[in-house]
């Protein structure tokens, strides 16, 4: 005799679904419009966290940002209306940066539909899926039967193809309905493998090629897959430059590293993938950032010979018209590559040599003014945080420090070890470090700036309440900097809207619970460093930057004079 599966309400099943997903921690505010959520939660307790944010945007960040370290679709919960508009900056750094995420949306009831309720928003207008939109799928859940279903879809949708998030609203009258369905099984992500014929096209075109170029990116790494494609660039001694905040693809400490491919891009670097005869796009986009506005490689058709293998089909020959587009994952493209045979003698291992030397060179910083020596900083940190400590930072020039300074050994050694918006988004390097720590476990660091941490500084009491540390190193300068430097570029002298009174930064960092410090001086940094990795709490290590101070390279006073010069 078999027994009926005992009925419950719909919020219950979410939240059993989200476990039979394989989720541990989904991060969110609460709201009235999902209470039967919430106490699905209460019920499940002992095998799934929920996470209280301070804000929706904080939420999704740490959703986000679980969603890179785990490989699977980090979860967040909002209430309509606000909630979910707060929180559309998550989503939107997740549509950008290809992370899997599934965004829940308590919404208004059935009956109350379309009559501008409370709060009231179409979230399909919204979030609307579009090459352009913020999200790859947006479904709303009428019938409670029908829950399994749909989530099973959202979290195969956010990971198959190029990784997405996706949004699922619930409305508030569903979720108190009755259900006696029961949770599907988990999803795996599908691979898409390497077509033979395509792999054929590239061996000829590498050995034709005399200053070919690797730029490794995206998401959808593995250690597995980092270690295929070290073992690749070594058979045929090819130089590698990660894409804009993926620098843990490959790692730096390599000599075949070429430096990162980004925003503040060495120079030389630079100039070397233009003058490369063969680019290899192992995983990116290709988008703005990564190509330098698409100067790097001129759209639609690229002086130089192109490789382009994406896990997205959507995403080949879609803004670069590749010589040879694959459709892969990353671990299939990456063993598919590492099986080619290669020449028994490259003719570019001198091209391959003076990249390397290029980024070597690189890493010798410029003189700049002021008591706080920001390299020697970043030096610390080298030679103190753990080899799988997972760093973030959110948007704005303080993260360029940490970008060209730092050595990720990442991936090959087994870690994913940057987390970074290649959105640009202000205020991610706080939540997701916290994310980081309550997830993994492991070391988690922030670089943050003073306009970038007033964005997102008051999840520091998340962490406080759920037993997250993390090291937040804040540097202050009084501004927006990177407007700023913008601004006296385009328009020097007139300095409008971008100067700002801050906080005591140590002092608010105390009332949440953190220990907060500020430094003015290089020596005083390493103590204070090696104090905070030891400390059971977290730590906020305020640095009094000299406002002159405003890139890796250079000086505010100097960009201005060359301005006026121009004019």
């Amino acid at each position: 005799m078999t027994t009926e599966p005992a009925s419950r309400l719909a919020g219950h099943l979410i939240v059993e679904c989200l476990v039979a997903q394989g989720v541990t921690h989904a991060f969110g505010v609460p709201g009235e419009s999902y209470l039967a959520v919430l106490d699905g939660f209460h019920a499940l307790r002992e095998r799934i966290r929920f996470i209280v944010n301070r804000q929706e945007g904080g939420a999704a960040f740490m959703a986000e940002a679980a969603g890179k370290l785990t490989g699977r679709p980090g979860v967040c919960f909002v209430t309509r209306g606000p909630g979910a508009t707060n929180a559309s900056i998550g989503v939107h750094t997740a549509f950008q940066d290809s992370t899997p995420m599934v965004l829940f949306v308590g919404d208004v009831a059935s009956d109350q539909r379309d009559r501008e309720a409370f709060q009231e928003v179409d979230y399909a207008s919204f979030f609307g899926p579009s090459t352009k939109g913020m999200a790859k799928r947006v479904e709303r859940i009428d019938e409670p039967d029908r829950i399994p279903e749909a989530v099973a879809r959202a979290f195969a949708t956010a990971m198959n193809g190029r990784p997405g998030p996706v949004v699922l609203v619930l409305p508030e009258d569903m979720l108190v309905r009755q259900t006696s369905a029961q949770p599907l099984p988990r999803v795996e992500p599908v691979q898409a493998g390497c077509d033979p014929l395509a792999l054929e096209r590239v061996r000829p075109l590498l050995l034709a090629a005399r200053r070919p170029f690797v730029i490794a990116g995206g998401s959808g790494w593995t250690p597995a897959a980092a270690q295929a494609l070290q073992r690749f660039a070594e058979q045929w001694q090819l130089p590698v430059g990660n894409a804009f905040r993926f620098q843990d693809c490959f790692d730096n400490h390599h000599p075949l590293y070429a430096g990162d491919v980004g925003i503040g891009i060495n120079p030389k670097l630079a100039a070397r993938i233009r003058e490369s005869d063969l680019v290899l796009a192992i995983g990116p986009r290709l988008g703005e950032m990564t190509t330098g506005g698409y100067t790097l490689l001129q759209p639609p058709r690229p002086a130089q010979k192109l490789v382009h293998i994406h896990a997205g089909a959507e995403e080949l020959n879609r803004v670069y018209q590749a010589d040879v587009a694959i459709n892969a994952g990353m671990e299939a493209a990456a063993r598919a590559l590492q099986a080619l045979p290669p020449p028994a003698q490259a003719a570019w291992r001198d091209w391959t040599a003076a990249a390397h030397a290029d980024y070597e060179a690189n890493l010798l910083p410029q003189p700049l003014p002021g008591d706080i020596d920001m390299p020697a900083l970043v030096a610390v940190l080298q030679a103190h945080l753990p080899a799988d400590a997972v760093l973030t930072n959110g948007a704005g020039n303080f993260a360029s420090w940490v970008h060209r300074f730092y050595r990720h050994h990442g991936l090959a050694k087994g870690f994913k070890t940057q987390l970074a918006p290649t959105s640009g988004a202000m205020g991610y390097g706080v939540p997701a470090a916290i994310a980081a720590s309550l997830v993994t476990g492991r070391t988690a660091f922030t670089i943050a700036g003073d306009g970038d941490f007033l964005m997102t500084g008051q999840e520091l009491a998340t962490a406080m309440q759920f037993g997250g540390k993390s090291i937040v190193v804040l540097l202050n300068n009084g501004m927006y900097g990177t407007i700023r430097m913008h601004q006296e570029r385009e328009y020097p002298r007139h300095v409008h809207g971008t100067q700002l009174d801050n906080p005591d930064f140590a002092a608010l960092a105390r009332a949440y619970g953190y220990a907060g410090v500020r430094i003015t001086r290089t020596a005083q940094f390493e103590p204070e460093f090696v104090a905070a990795l030891e400390r059971p709490q977290g730590t906020l290590i305020e640095v009094m930057l000299d406002p002159e101070v405003i890139t890796t390279r250079g000086t505010l006073s100097a960009i201005r004079e060359a301005a006026l010069q121009r004019r």
